[in-house]
């Protein structure tokens, strides 16, 4: 094709182009054109939704983060230097606190998202059990939480030496005496939730990190909120 005859396609295109959108622009002003197509009802149910979110948004300022809340922390805090995690509602992030130059897992929730899925009875009873398991060597904790006007915050414990699934893949097999041991510790920190009446039932590879700094001998069961 001849750069002329290409030229002369695209202008006729765009002609085209523009005149079906004059065609259309003016079609959509018919009243009888926007009966049938329902197009104030769909305005109405948009307007509507937005209404909803304005509501939601307003409302997601109130969470109540119970005894974990720190009215006083902030994300300015921390120094987020990565991704390690998403989840349904958020990501995980690894972050270095700047008064004390600690490392934690910070998990970043979306108020808009929890609040539209209803799910916050069930982010706060994962909060509570994160709670309880600061007190446990074998289990990640949440030392505290705080939210700003559309975001949650979870500080948890970080474990820096992978997964569990990460090790087995990698070696294929563990030496007896050393699956003898993380079973023990596994057992530990189930039997310690199982006497809060709290049951785990997400135990597997994927979710139990291997703490480097022991040289493996420290497991901790990732209780996670989505």
């Amino acid at each position: 094709i001849s750069e002329c005859s290409a030229e002369f396609i695209k202008q006729r295109r765009a002609g085209l182009h523009e005149f079906i959108k004059r065609i259309v622009s003016q079609l959509c002003n018919q009243p009888d054109v926007r009966e049938f197509l329902l197009m104030d009802k769909m305005q109405h149910f948009s307007d509507a939704s937005e209404d909803e979110d304005d509501r939601s948004n307003s409302t997601s300022r109130n969470i109540n983060l119970g005894p974990s809340g720190n009215p006083q922390a902030k994300p300015t805090d921390f120094d987020f230097l990565k991704v390690i995690g998403k989840g349904s509602f958020g990501k995980v992030f690894l972050a270095k606190r700047k008064h004390d130059e600690k490392f934690y897992a910070v998990k970043v929730l979306q108020k808009k998202v929890i609040l539209n899925r209803k799910e916050q009875k069930h982010i706060m009873a994962e909060r509570n059990v994160l709670l309880k398991n600061v007190k446990h060597p074998f289990l990640v904790g949440l030392h505290y939480s705080f939210q700003t006007a559309d975001k949650l915050y979870f500080v948890l414990d970080f474990v820096n030496g992978g997964e569990l699934f990460f090790h087995l893949q990698k070696e294929r097999t563990f030496p007896e005496p050393r699956a003898k041991f993380y079973i023990s510790e596994m057992a530990s920190a189930l039997g310690y939730l199982h006497s809060l009446n709290i049951v785990y039932r997400d135990l597997k590879p994927e979710n139990i990190l291997l703490d480097q700094e022991v040289s493996f001998t420290a497991l901790q069961l990732l209780l996670s909120l989505s």
